[in-house]
């Protein structure tokens, strides 16, 4: 039987809207469990298309020892020098064997805290990681792909692909929901088929 887990749900400002909502939304719906919004200092934050967002949490390690998975949700801050080093909080939940999860430019906070290093991994292309993180640990494990690639417990995608990335990191801390995972797939194709 699936055991209540709690998701981080890490946002920045100019967070995207749409990556993030499959993942939060499922979690309640049809997986036991609860999503933690999250931000630096855990101060609010607003979107590309300008929702305001009041975390619950900021993202050091210390105040979420509770996590048992997080997803650094994409936004243009990560691409910048005065990114947020949220590495410690990466790294305190991959330590515990917690999933790890970036989408977008999300995933350049988990290159840079080197949880690319063991898996597999995409992001929004070779060129574009590698410009923003050069020579960062593990980018010969990079797959050029359009949707989510999960390795392990580390889960990444570009940011076209948000609900194979709800999809795998589902798949990857339910382990025994596989059936809700394929229903789940399966309702969201339907909207591509026809």
């Amino acid at each position: 039987m699936a055991q209540d887990k709690t998701i981080g749900l890490v946002f920045i400002e100019g967070y995207a809207d749409w990556e993030f909502g499959l993942l939060s939304a499922s979690v309640g719906e049809w997986f036991p469990g609860r999503v933690v919004a999250l931000s630096p200092g855990a101060k609010p934050v607003r979107s590309i298309g300008r929702l305001m967002l009041t975390p619950e949490r900021a993202t050091d390690a210390e105040s979420n020892g509770d996590l048992d998975a997080v997803a650094v949700i994409g936004s243009d801050g990560w691409a910048g020098a005065d990114a947020p080093d949220v590495g410690p909080l990466l790294k305190a939940v991959d330590a515990r064997n917690g999933i790890v999860g970036g989408i977008c430019a999300g995933t350049l906070a988990l290159a840079r805290a080197g949880l690319f290093a063991k898996a597999a991994h995409t992001s929004n292309g070779r060129d574009w990681i590698s410009g923003l993180v050069p020579d960062y640990a593990g980018n010969e494990r990079y797959r050029d792909v359009p949707h989510a690639v999960a390795d392990g417990r580390i889960i990444s995608a570009p940011g076209s692909a948000p609900g194979t990335f709800a999809i795998e990191f589902l798949k990857t801390l339910h382990p025994d929901k596989a059936d809700t995972v394929a229903q789940m797939k399966g309702m969201f194709a339907k909207e591509y088929t026809g």
